[in-house]
């Protein structure tokens, strides 16, 4: 066989070079703000400000289109971006609130009351242990998110005994926490907006050490 390759060269294929990866905006703020408006506005049912008859009214909508799938989303785009605990976190809570959605249209009318309370509560309470181990991991990324978590834990467990207890003192209480706990997220969503939209860190989320 006659190699017809010029002495000096090589012929093999040169590697490509290697393309860098699409630049994507942080999926953070949008998911802190659809948690933060979600929560927000159940909490104000929650905490007794508003009677619960119009709560499928106004909650169901924002729980799956904006607290569900925009969640979701981020979450995803959080995985894009190798952000492990934004990926679980998001995606999580934007599946808290499509279930909510469903759960509270299609199953809860078809409840016993006293089992319905039974139901609500063992729901709340998994959550509940679910954001508590969350928020251990929060505890080595930045103050914000390690208030929202710590307050969010507390909401979970206020509702779980009101609903377990059929307790509306209790209930109402959870229902405050998780305004609170609307509001620091909130401050997290509008902090990663204007901090990336300035080019700067003039809204401090106080980063904890890793």
């Amino acid at each position: 066989m006659t190699d017809t390759q010029t002495p000096g060269t090589d012929e093999r294929t040169p590697a490509s070079p290697a393309v860098p990866r699409p630049q994507i905006a942080d999926p953070g703020p949008l998911g802190l703000a659809a948690f933060a408006l979600t929560t927000f506005v159940l909490s104000v049912f929650n905490a007794g400000l508003i009677e619960d008859g119009a709560l499928e009214a106004v909650v169901l909508p924002l729980a799956l289109c904006y607290g569900g799938i925009a969640q979701v989303l981020a979450g995803m785009w959080e995985f894009r971006r190798n952000n492990t605990f934004g990926a679980v976190a998001f995606t999580s809570y934007g599946s808290f609130w499509l279930s909510f959605a469903a759960y509270v249209r299609f199953v809860v009318p078809k409840l016993p009351a006293a089992h319905a309370h039974q139901a609500t509560g063992l729901f709340l309470l998994a959550w509940a242990v679910f954001t508590l181990y969350m928020t251990v991991v929060a505890t080595r990324i930045n103050g914000v998110l390690l208030a929202v978590f710590t307050v969010l834990s507390l909401t979970f467990v206020l509702l779980a005994a009101g609903e377990l207890g059929q307790s509306t003192g209790v209930s109402h209480a959870g229902g405050w926490a998780g305004l609170l706990t609307a509001v620091l997220a909130w401050y997290g969503s509008f902090a990663g907006v204007a901090n990336a939209t300035w080019k700067d860190k003039s809204l401090p989320t106080w980063p904890l050490a890793g």
